[in-house]
């Protein structure tokens, strides 16, 4: 009676751990295409990315738009932190990186971009992504529609969905932001 409870024991511990080692597998697949995701976007090279969209369709517009804004905007990485898994299909990379939109604001800052990648069956079937810009970003963003209109309107038409655009958007955006800090030098010495 004893071999056979010890027996029990022993199958279900290693039906147990070849169930983990599966999942294991799995996050560990879902964790490689994500950074072979990271990797083709910022090699800034679009059939790069779009072969690793290919059952993302969804997302083109806004992350091959996203894609050329970053290049435009000379974003370079700092700091890929690794890759976390949030459940079985969503995984999560931070990338820090460096570019004109803070430089223009003067701003000794280095934001991160998060990609919030969703992968089933080891395909990418969406992205998005999310930052943490500053504050004073989003109050110059605001600044350039209210004061300086014709300079983004045309250039920055349908953006993230695709626009036809993304560099001169950021060139112009960028042009936004530094009239924004040279307006708020200007009131500071007034």
């Amino acid at each position: 009676m004893k071999k056979i409870f010890y027996l029990s024991i022993l199958i279900f511990l290693g039906c147990k751990n070849q169930t983990n080692s599966k999942i294991d597998v799995y996050q560990n697949d879902n964790i490689v295409i994500a950074n072979q995701f990271i990797d083709a976007f910022y090699s800034f090279n679009e059939d790069s990315l779009k072969l690793s969209l290919s059952y993302a369709e969804k997302s083109h517009p806004s992350i091959l738009y996203y894609q050329k804004w970053a290049e435009c905007g000379n974003y370079e990485v700092l700091n890929r932190a690794d890759c976390e898994i949030k459940n079985d299909s969503l995984v999560i990379c931070p990338v820090t990186v460096k570019d004109d939109l803070m430089s223009a604001l003067e701003l000794d800052l280095n934001v991160t971009d998060t990609f919030h990648i969703i992968i089933k069956d080891k395909k990418i079937r969406s992205v998005k992504t999310s930052s943490n810009d500053p504050v004073v970003y989003y109050k110059a963003k605001d600044w350039i529609k209210q004061n300086r209109p014709e300079l983004i309107e045309k250039p920055c038409e349908d953006a993230w969905e695709g626009g036809p655009t993304p560099c001169e958007c950021i060139k112009a955006t960028i042009q936004g932001l530094a009239e924004f800090k040279a307006n708020e030098e200007s009131q500071k010495t007034q």
